[in-house]
């Protein structure tokens, strides 16, 4: 029986990807692109490929359509490391598809669900699969309306196997930031927002009190500040990290690959800043190349990267 150091539940859609300088459509209007190309999507797909990527045995758990669309995800998610013997192939459903409007600053994203983005139900996971894991994450919580109302349940099945837990929630598109939340952080171990998602949840507009408030109900937690870096918080303890100087490409996915990064060392017991610095690396490095995927650094990359800067790298348990 196959073990990984990584479970990653949630989503699985492709994205089309349209970048230009200066990318704003217009209703009645024709506007032409500067590229295009059909990749890996969903944030949780994105955050297993980077964790596969470090070296990390990476499974997945989702659902995906018996379409184009869905082979191709399961294609390319194997052919980068990532274990999809488990993800359910559905023919009753369309696998998702996200249409991102990228440009070196931003991007914008229109996605369809099909299914294969909100079809799992918590009766869906076999917690089997927890037996064979050290750590449970889950990415796009937000978009996961079937599976909320059971998903504190199933992490804490997970944590009572000794299974660690981290989340993503990724933007709310009914901005209503409740749900079943606070419920799934009472057995999370890492939470992973971005700024705007660590303040409308709490209702606070700094982001520095809203870690502060996010602290006090989940062990670590980890905010991505876009090109401010990122900034943790584990107890008494903070850190900051800047990102890495590089020629931004593209945007897509680069938070992904910083959950990627940061999981990696906390998985590793690094300290909390060096964790964060590797999150931001992963994060950094990720957008050299379009896509998602195609720029996140191997262990060797970031390593580098993480010297380059003056800072002192462990023994890695897990890869070594």
């Amino acid at each position: 029986m196959e073990l990984y150091d990584v479970l990653v539940m949630g989503e699985i859609n492709v994205d089309l990807i349209l970048r230009a300088r200066e990318i704003t459509p217009v209703f009645g209007q024709e506007k032409l692109v500067e590229d295009c190309e059909l990749t890996i999507g969903s944030s949780s797909v994105i955050a297993a490929c980077g964790m596969a990527r470090l070296g990390l045995r990476t499974a997945f758990f989702g659902r995906v359509g018996d379409d184009e669309f869905g082979r191709f995800m399961l294609r390319e998610m194997h052919i980068r490391g990532v274990d999809v013997s488990s993800v359910i192939v559905d023919p009753t459903i369309k696998t998702g598809i996200t249409v991102s409007l990228s440009t070196p600053r931003d991007r914008a994203m229109l996605t369809h669900l099909g299914g294969s983005i909100d079809g799992l139900e918590p009766d869906d996971v076999p917690l089997a699969l927890f037996e064979r894991t050290r750590h449970l994450h889950m990415g796009s919580f937000f978009l996961h309306t079937r599976l909320q109302s059971g998903l504190a349940k199933l992490f804490a099945e997970a944590r009572a196997r000794g299974v660690t837990t981290s989340l993503d929630v990724g933007w709310d598109p009914h901005e209503r930031w409740d749900g079943t939340l606070w419920e799934v952080l009472a057995h999370t171990d890492v939470f992973l927002p971005n700024e705007a998602e660590a303040t409308h949840i709490t209702g606070m507009c700094e982001v520095e009190a809203a870690l502060t408030y996010l602290a006090r109900h989940v062990p670590t937690v980890a905010v991505k500040l876009g090109a401010r870096g990122a900034i943790a918080r584990r107890g008494g303890e903070v850190a900051r990290a800047p990102i890495v100087p590089v020629t931004v490409v593209d945007t897509t996915g680069a938070g992904d690959s910083f959950n990627a990064g940061f999981l990696y060392g906390f998985l590793n017991g690094w300290s909390l800043p060096l964790a964060l610095h590797m999150g931001t690396v992963c994060g950094s490095l990720s957008t050299r190349q379009a896509g998602g995927t195609a720029g996140q650094p191997t262990l060797e990359e970031a390593l580098a990267a993480l010297r380059e800067m003056g800072l002192q790298v462990p023994y890695s348990r897990l890869t070594e």
